[in-house]
């Protein structure tokens, strides 16, 4: 993924703070994720691409050193408890933690 992506942080704060990490999943607002079976819609971009229809990507899970790469809070704060449930199934269909 070029430039700068939002980022849906699935670590704990307190993990998070501890070793400068965060793991999560990207975010995109690119329009041919409409079709694709592991990119949940979470609704209508924020910020920069404002309007947009914006995807988290199940598939895609990363970690990264947020404090050297400068990781900031998104606009969008926080998804709703339904949209997190449902990032969740896709993961872990996925990956099959539970």
């Amino acid at each position: 993924m070029r430039d700068i992506h939002p980022f849906l942080v699935l670590s704990p704060e307190a993990f998070n703070q501890r070793t400068s990490l965060v793991i999560g999943l990207p975010m995109t607002t690119a329009s041919y994720n409409t079709d694709n079976p592991f990119a949940v819609d979470v609704g209508v971009a924020k910020g920069r691409k404002a309007g947009q229809a914006s995807y988290v990507l199940c598939h895609q899970p990363k970690s990264f050193d947020w404090r050297r790469r400068r990781g900031a809070k998104h606009p969008m704060k926080k998804l709703s408890d339904a949209r997190f449930a449902e990032v969740l199934t896709v993961l872990n269909q996925i990956i099959q933690l539970a």
